[in-house]
């Protein structure tokens, strides 16, 4: 498993496949790589995606450092690792924010920003969801079970075939003989707690931070997290962004939709 060695010692997990313009794929907060194995048959690139610390494969850590600029140094460290001067980021949720921390601090680093169902406002009702669940195993006690309750809740998602809801549930948990466990470390949830204690920065410096590089928007039509107010404040800013809003998904579209691969593929050939 290719891994490499972070500024603290931690071991974290990579992989690197294909080849051409690199492009890091960044999951969102409790997730991992996989996140991307939907829309990886469609981005013709040289596609890098990370276990941020504490998820999928790599170390578990102190909680105190499960913060996004921790994760953003991580990104850097794992640029550094790799030999690569440049890369555009595919940023989903968490991914989007640490792609806009680098934008502001790093920002000759990239060559370009797509995210995923995220931007400098997030939704309450959407943060209520994710404090809720993160950091706990879920009440299922295998995978199709998992499955059969995510069709039968996630009613923001339409026509999404059960093959899908399994291979979801597959890469956010592992099934056990005691039932699922997530696959990321629990204490997760005391840093996110903990940083939802203080007062909410304002984001929107770090989206104006990506003035100048190809920048493209993903957004699930029914998310709870980024608000149709907050996307066409974004587009306001940048009207030069390519942005689809997917019909019958939450947070977060899968990508792999034809309007979200449609809209990739323009923003890759910008970063030609």
């Amino acid at each position: 498993m290719p891994s490499y060695t972070s500024t603290d010692g931690l071991r974290l997990h990579y992989t690197d496949e294909g080849t051409g313009l690199p492009v890091l794929a960044l999951a969102g907060l409790t997730r991992n790589g996989a996140d991307f194995d939907h829309v990886a048959p469609h981005l013709p690139v040289r596609l890098i995606r990370l276990d941020y610390r504490g998820r999928g494969q790599s170390d578990w850590a102190d909680p105190a450092t499960y913060t996004i600029p921790q994760e953003a140094a991580d990104t850097l460290a794992l640029m550094d690792h790799l030999g690569l001067e440049k890369a555009a980021i595919l940023g989903t949720s968490r991914g989007g924010l640490i792609a806009m921390i680098l934008a502001a601090t790093a920002k000759d680093r990239l060559t370009g920003v797509a995210l995923n169902d995220i931007g400098p406002e997030i939704a309450p009702k959407g943060l209520d969801v994710i404090k809720d669940y993160i950091g706990r195993n879920p009440a299922q006690k295998t995978y199709a079970e998992a499955a059969e309750a995510r069709a039968k809740l996630w009613t923001h998602f339409t026509d999404v075939p059960m093959d899908r809801w399994l291979a979801e549930v597959r890469a956010h948990y592992q099934e056990t003989p005691d039932g699922l466990i997530i696959r990321y470390d629990p204490k997760l949830r005391d840093a996110v707690l903990a940083s939802g204690a203080q007062p909410t920065p304002d984001l929107w410096p770090l989206f104006d931070a990506l003035a100048g590089l190809p920048l493209a928007l993903i957004r699930g039509a029914n998310s709870d997290l980024l608000t149709q107010a907050t996307a066409d404040e974004m587009q306001h800013r940048r009207p030069d962004m390519i942005r689809a809003d997917i019909t019958g998904r939450g947070h977060v579209p899968f990508l792999d939709e034809p309007d979200a691969v449609a809209a990739l593929h323009r923003w890759l050939e910008k970063l030609q």
